[in-house]
């Protein structure tokens, strides 16, 4: 049997052709394309190219060409079948079993798209034809900067309120499939079926593939109690939290563009569009789910959370950063951009334009886990209870992130800026050291490197508390030197620093070690691991295995950089000795 050319579109829709050539080959951007060696042929010259805008991989010295099932199939030796199987469990898709229950919602399923495209069709052709005429629509549209090209644009369409065409709709639909529909409500009163839309302009919800699966409502009367937006309810195919508006457009922009915004409504989202910001979705009314962070982050490798600048957007911006969090990956990176007070992103990009927008968007943007922190922070008064709170909320929203190496930056970020607002009495001795022999002379090199610092990465604390680890059991590792050996700092204030110190053990001269006690306080202050260090100092063992533990994370990085650099050396000369330095650094990271 074969697959539904349904399934397999929206296979395809949810998955770049690059992400998945990448997991096998290396490829890099080169202009609106990906170039690499080719996987069919040993090759020194690339000749292999992916096209994610044109769905396709092509190698110019083979002639192989294809889509993604294509390219599982002939690289990975898999049939047909088990190539969808693969594809459509990265895209989050359930397994199509060929059953008569999957044949009978397939037919279902084209019948609910047919009756939402044809109620769609018509109710743009109304409001169409009030365009030009003087009445309220009129002029909402005009107040609204809702032109004819936006409407053809969006298939944006009104029901008034005296609009009913169920009967019509009955005379070529099935009645079980129009009431599934949710564009249909039963009136008790009149004993009839009417459209739930009525008094409305409506703004089509369409599939990744550019299939109405829903409808949202905006009533154009400001004068009766209604709810001034509504959105379809809940049916089979349609479900609100897989779903965001504009994404079937707004995904074609990932081919140019890393980032994509996530606004509140439907107006936000067409007027951005109009501004030539493309690359914008909108939420349907619910809290943002694991669904929508993990389609949004298929394509974009940035998520911009700008939500309205009034109380209940910032509220919602909080539900939404704590949920995002959870499902953070370390490719991805979410933000919040919160405009001036009163302003929303319809009202912002019409008074100031794109350009101002985008600028504003750069230069205003806050890193999911810093908004977290500092929303945390302005909520509490400062007192030792109060931080204390703040801590242990921190921790319980760090400890439910579901990536391990996410979960353990995030947390450390945040108990750093806590570390800044705990007080020490340490001024001279806050280190216990275990020989008499050290003294403390002042040294303007290092004197000044924590007073420059004001923001630290999480490779900086890595560092630090490497540094904190061997002042705190000088004499141990005094005899045990090969702890330390070979062990690269990124920062280059931290290797002055270390070098100093592997030179004063190394020769067994503790008189070289020239630290002020100023410099002593702040890595105390910004080595998160002294509260495991602490609980375990009589411990030599569990010493030796965090202390491993840490070096291994400050290699890994270093590989992380140095493939980087190699990398983007390759996309240039496609050197065959960067080519194989790469794999012999990947296969050192695995390793490691």
């Amino acid at each position: 049997m074969k697959y539904p050319k349904e399934y397999l579109d929206e296979i395809k829709s949810r998955l770049k052709v690059s992400s998945i050539v990448s997991k096998y080959i290396t490829i890099k951007k080169r202009g609106k394309e990906f170039v690499g060696l080719s996987p069919f042929k040993n090759e020194k010259t690339p000749s292999f190219t992916v096209n994610d805008e044109k769905g396709f991989y092509h190698c110019f010295s083979t002639g192989e060409h294809g889509n993604i099932f294509d390219f599982l199939m002939k690289t990975q030796n898999l049939k047909f079948g088990e190539a969808v199987r693969n594809l459509a469990n990265l895209a989050g898709l359930q397994p199509y079993r060929f059953s008569k229950d999957d044949e009978i919602r397939e037919r279902e399923m084209n019948e609910y798209i047919s009756v939402h495209k044809l109620y769609i069709e018509k109710k743009k052709l109304d409001l169409t034809k009030l365009i030009n005429s003087q009445n309220e629509i009129s002029n909402y549209l005009k107040k609204r900067k809702l032109n004819i090209d936006i409407i053809n644009e969006f298939n944006i369409g009104y029901s008034s309120l005296n609009s009913n065409v169920y009967d019509e709709f009955a005379n070529k639909f099935d009645e079980k499939v129009l009431q599934e529909t949710g564009l249909f409500l039963f009136d008790e009163r009149k004993k009839i079926f009417v459209e739930r839309f009525r008094g409305r302009l409506l703004f089509p919800i369409n599939s990744l593939t550019a299939k109405p699966l829903g409808i949202g409502g905006r009533k154009i009367d400001d004068y009766n109690n209604f709810a001034k937006y509504i959105n379809s309810p809940e049916t089979k195919f349609f479900k609100k939290g897989n779903n965001l508006y504009n994404l079937d457009k707004a995904r074609k922009e990932s081919n140019k563009i890393d980032q994509v915004y996530l606004v509140e409504g439907y107006m936000d989202v067409i007027t951005l569009f109009n501004h030539d910001v493309k690359n914008c979705v909108a939420n349907l009314g619910t809290a943002l789910t694991s669904k929508q962070i993990m389609i949004l982050s298929q394509f974009f490798k940035e998520t911009i959370i700008c939500f309205d600048s009034d109380d209940s957007g910032f509220k919602a911006a909080i539900r939404a950063a704590e949920n995002a969090l959870k499902y953070l990956k370390p490719e991805s990176q979410i933000s919040f951009l919160f405009l001036p007070k009163g302003e929303d992103p319809d009202s912002f990009v019409k008074k100031n334009k794109k350009n101002i927008f985008l600028d504003y968007s750069k230069n205003k943007k806050i890193q999911i886990h810093k908004f977290i922190f500092e929303n945390y922070l302005s909520e509490s008064t400062k007192s030792p209870s109060s931080l204390a709170m703040v801590e242990k909320k921190l921790k319980s929203i760090s400890n439910s992130i579901q990536d391990e190496t996410v979960r353990k930056y995030v947390l450390a970020f945040f108990m750093e800026e806590m570390s800044r607002y705990s007080h020490y009495n340490n001024k001279y001795n806050f280190i216990n050291y275990k020989s008499d022999k050290i003294k403390y002379k002042s040294l303007e090199s290092t004197q000044k490197i924590f007073e420059e610092t004001k923001q630290f990465s999480a490779i900086d604390i890595k560092e630090f508390s490497i540094l904190y680890i061997v002042l705190n059991n000088l004499n141990f590792f005094y005899n045990r030197i090969d702890l330390i050996d070979g062990i690269e700092f990124v920062s280059k204030e931290n290797k002055i620093i270390f070098e100093s110190i592997y030179v004063s053990l190394k020769n067994g001269n503790f008189d070289q070690l020239n630290l002020d006690n100023k410099i002593l306080s702040e890595i105390e202050k910004y080595a998160t691991i002294k509260h495991i260090i602490k609980k375990n100092d009589k411990d030599e063992f569990k010493l030796v295995e965090i202390f491993d533990d840490i070096k291994k994370d400050l290699k890994t990085y270093g590989l992380e950089q140095r493939i980087k650099e190699l990398e983007s050396k390759f996309a240039k000369d496609f050197s065959q000795n960067t080519f194989d330095e790469i794999k012999k650094l990947k296969k050192e990271q695995n390793i490691n």
